[in-house]
Formats: structure tokens, C-alpha cells, sequence
């Protein structure tokens, strides 16, 4: 077995440094099982000294299983006094723990939870002691009344250090870039007492809108914000969605071939045309001549209509006048 030295080895007592066996023999007679590497011997006072095994426990990751060994001045070995497992140095162990009383913290009281404050809490003090705020005690001793508690200044001097660190303190990324202060914007509301001084509430429902402020907190909704000059946006031209880019196809190039073949089938349509419109010229010439000639045989045949309506009344004429008496 290979033992690991420690700083403190030569300071031991040899009785109590070369007690690792007897260690480790007591946690296998413990039962427990898990025990690792030896890490080495610690000195705890001249007659005691601790020795640490790692831990292979599932579940104990970064622990060490420590035995207390001891010897009198005068013994010749040692025994076991004690033995447990203890964390490590990176073992995962649980949080401190916490008084049940002081295990809230703020953002955990929510809708019709009850919280009284602890017993004496420094941050009240009764309503008959000055408070320490010469505009709360002058008011309270002109009227006479009071409330049964008031906000001690140690307790207004931790309400001003929490505001002031945070969400809406002077310090934020937001009041950084602030054209100006909450302390010169219209919507600034100061709140009374001697927290006026670095304090209001923000009336403003598109800022930080009843949030408690500092004075030199800002935003971009400050009272006196202006709003670029010009039409339209201060960066860009505007844009208009109804226009119509017009954009010529492009034209494929025809390549030399195909210009000839297509000139030789023109030529030849124009020929084919030609020798069409030649060859039905003289039909028509033909077919007009022959019309010519029929209607001027017609014309030799026909009898004169006028000729025989006067031969016809001639001849009622005469039948009348035969027919009459002399």
C-alpha cells in the first residue's frame, strides 16, 4: 500500500502516522463498504492524529471517510477513537442552514400571505422616540399622534441603499443612457421625509411608473424627450409599396445558322405566294369574260316589255270603238 505523505507528517508522532492499516481496518469492520485511496494523516494535538480514506460511496462523490487515531505520550500504538464520513473539499453537501424566521427573502411574499417582522427589529422603533427625521418628528409633535411604530434611520439607510442599487438606481444601463434625470422630469413625484433628497416615485405608466427612483435614474420617456424633426423616419426615405419596377426580359442572341435558314424559308414563303396569286389571275380574267359574254346574250333574248303593253291597249282601243253605235 502506498501511503500519501502530508505537511504535517514530520510534526506526528510516529505511533499515531503509521496507524493507516488500523484505519482502514476499522472501516471494513465497520461494514459500510465504499472506501477508496488513502489521501493521508493529519495531526489534531500530540496524542491524536486523523487519518482519510476517499469515499466510493454512490452518492458521496468528494467525500472522505476519517478515522481519529490515539496514543498516549508513553504508548507504544494507537487505537481507534473515532471514525466518520465528512465532505471534502469539492463535495456536494447541502446549504447552511438558515433560522426558519430569516429563510424569506424579498419577492417571496405574494397575494394574501401574512409576515410580521422579527422580534425587536432594528429597522422600527417605537412611535413615541424620534426617529431620527426632522420632518416626520415636527409634524408628529405639532398634531400629537403618531404611529405605533416608525422606520428607524438605520432602516431608511438600508431602504436608500437597496434603491440606489437597484433596478431603478443611478447605476443601471437604462439611466446611462438617459438623455436626463428623473430629478428634472415632469413625471418625478418626491416623496416626503428627508429620503426626498435622492428619492420620488415615477408617475409616468410608459417608464418606470410607481417605482420608487432615484433622482439621478433616467430613461427615454424623460418630460422634455423631443422627438426628431422632418417627415418620416429620421433614417430611411420612405417606401412606397404601390410602385412598380419595371424590368425588361432579356433577349437570348440568335445564333448565325439560324438567321439563314430563317431568310431562305421567308424567301421561299414569298415565292410560294407569288406563283400563287400569278396562277389565279387568269382564272378570275377568264371567269370575268365569261360572265360579260352571258349577260349580253341574255340581253338579244329578252322581249321589250314596254313595246307589247302598247300593242295590248291599241287593240282594247279599237274593239271598243267597233263595238259602239255609228
Amino acid at each position: 500500500m502506498s501511503f500519501v505523505s502530508s505537511p504535517e507528517l514530520d510534526s506526528i508522532r510516529p505511533v499515531l502516522a503509521d496507524a493507516a492499516d488500523l484505519a482502514r481496518q476499522a472501516l471494513l469492520d465497520l461494514g459500510e463498504g465504499g472506501i477508496g485511496e488513502y489521501l493521508g494523516v493529519t495531526a489534531e494535538d500530540a496524542s491524536a492524529a486523523t487519518h482519510r480514506f476517499a469515499s466510493d460511496l454512490e452518492g458521496y462523490r468528494g467525500w472522505q471517510w476519517a478515522v481519529v487515531v490515539a496514543a498516549p505520550e508513553d504508548a507504544d500504538h494507537a487505537t481507534v477513537s473515532e471514525l466518520v464520513l465528512l465532505p471534502g473539499p469539492d463535495a456536494l453537501v447541502a446549504p447552511s442552514w438558515v433560522p426558519w424566521d430569516e429563510r424569506i427573502r424579498p419577492g417571496d411574499l405574494g397575494p394574501g400571505d401574512l409576515l410580521s417582522p422579527r422580534q425587536d427589529d432594528p429597522r422600527l422603533v417605537p412611535g413615541y422616540v424620534e426617529s431620527g427625521d426632522p420632518a416626520v418628528d415636527e409634524v408628529a409633535g405639532e398634531i400629537g399622534l403618531g404611529r405605533t411604530k416608525v422606520i428607524s434611520l438605520e432602516g431608511r439607510l438600508d431602504a436608500a441603499q437597496r434603491w440606489h442599487d437597484g433596478d431603478f438606481g443611478p447605476d443601471t444601463e437604462m439611466a446611462k443612457a438617459a438623455p436626463s434625470t428623473c430629478g428634472l422630469c415632469g413625471f418625478y413625484l418626491p416623496i416626503a421625509g428627508s429620503l426626498s433628497a435622492a428619492f420620488g416615485v415615477c408617475g409616468n405608466e410608459f417608464a418606470a411608473d410607481g417605482h420608487v427612483v432615484h433622482a439621478e435614474y433616467g430613461c427615454g420617456a424623460h418630460s422634455d424627450t423631443e422627438l426628431p424633426t422632418g417627415a418620416g423616419s429620421p433614417q430611411f426615405e420612405p417606401y412606397d409599396d404601390a410602385a412598380l419596377d419595371v424590368i425588361a426580359s432579356p433577349v437570348a442572341p440568335v445564333e448565325p445558322a439560324a438567321v439563314t435558314e430563317t431568310s431562305d424559308t421567308a424567301e421561299n414563303t414569298d415565292t410560294a405566294e407569288t406563283t400563287e396569286e400569278a396562277s389565279a389571275a387568269p382564272e378570275e380574267s377568264a371567269a370575268s369574260e365569261e360572265s360579260a359574254a352571258a349577260e349580253v346574250v341574255a340581253a338579244d333574248h329578252a322581249e321589250p316589255v314596254a313595246d307589247d303593253a302598247s300593242s295590248t291597249t291599241d287593240v282594247a282601243a279599237q274593239e271598243e270603238a267597233s263595238a259602239s253605235p255609228s
